[in-house]
């Protein structure tokens, strides 16, 4: 008797959740599939470097533009400036 009135419990438990998210969902606050990308997209991460706990490199594309950036707990700083036909698309994905 006792395991049935506990598994009526996570019954009701698992229904309100669903009904709740059903009421958000009609009212738009809630969405269950991540919000699609616009196709073109300006600014592209092509990759990052890790320096250490707290410096990272970050190669960025912007329009035709690829900015290598230093980031550091003081603030970020612009190391370079390349052209679009010096630095190739992404060859992996950006953690």
């Amino acid at each position: 008797m006792e395991l049935f009135q506990q598994l009526a419990a996570v019954g009701a438990v698992l229904v309100l959740l669903a009904a709740s998210l059903w009421w958000l969902r009609r009212r738009g606050f809630a969405g269950v599939l991540p919000m699609k990308r616009p196709a073109g997209r300006r600014l592209e991460c092509l990759e990052r470097l890790s320096l250490g706990p707290q410096h990272t490199l970050h190669l960025v594309r912007v329009g035709d533009t690829a900015l290598l950036l230093a980031s550091t707990p003081a603030g970020c700083a612009l190391v370079q400036t390349l052209p679009r036909g010096a630095v190739e698309g992404p060859r992996e994905a950006v953690r």
